[in-house]
């Protein structure tokens, strides 16, 4: 338990379930938990807003930023830039209200680095490179060559998993999501139950011990270390 706030980092390779996951866990614990838009250089996507999904700035625009320090972290990502604005972060970390972040293995380890008391750092992995690949082919925004790009950094961004304290296998949405649920509350909470609290924070530690064995055996068998 903390009084400050915790910054969730929640990452996977491309097509792992990230984002419907960090998604679902914010729409259930807002306004605790707020979601921290990162500024890109990519096209918008259809059905993409402008400043709820990402503040999308010219290459420029973000050159400016970088020059001004404004950054957290920023990278390059499948040749866009991506960036977290340190202001606002810091600014609901003091204040208590937790932040979750979809990024990078690259942002979340300049994240960890910027605010490495706060970081909560959580890997999703998809339940076999064959589904990975199956997800991201069936993705109708993406072209065939960045589809291909992808599947092929997916194995690099693998390999980073040992250094998120905590794997969730994302082979049932449902299930994924207990357990990034009960990850986030014995984070927040504790993992002993209070009368203050309305959340079974001893059964919900269990959930997160009994995923983390499989978790880590699942994660060394796809990047062939079993």
């Amino acid at each position: 338990m903390t009084d400050r706030g915790v910054l969730v980092i929640v990452s996977s390779p491309s097509g792992a379930g990230k984002t419907t996951l960090t998604r679902r866990l914010l729409e259930e614990f807002r306004p605790r938990l707020e979601f921290s838009v990162s500024y890109t250089t990519r096209p918008q996507r259809a059905g993409e807003v402008a400043g709820r999904d990402y503040h999308f700035v010219s290459p420029d625009e973000f050159e400016d930023m970088v020059r001004r320090h404004e950054f957290a972290e920023h990278a390059f990502v499948h040749q866009n830039r991506y960036g977290t604005a340190q202001e606002p972060v810091e600014a609901a970390l003091s204040a208590g209200r937790d932040v979750i972040f979809d990024v990078d293995w690259q942002g979340g380890a300049a994240l960890a680095g910027r605010w490495p008391a706060d970081a909560l750092k959580v890997f999703i992995l998809p339940p076999g490179l064959d589904v990975l690949a199956s997800r991201l082919k069936t993705r109708a925004t993406d072209a065939p060559e960045v589809i291909e790009r992808r599947l092929a950094n997916a194995l690099e961004e693998l390999e980073h998993f040992h250094e998120y304290p905590n794997l969730i296998v994302n082979d049932d949405i449902d299930r994924a999501y207990g357990i990034l649920r009960a990850i986030y509350l014995t984070r927040r909470f504790g993992v002993a139950d209070r009368p203050d609290v309305p959340y079974p924070l001893s059964d919900l530690s269990r959930v997160v011990e009994g995923a983390r064995a499989s978790a880590d055996a699942h994660a060394r068998k796809l990047v062939g270390r079993t």
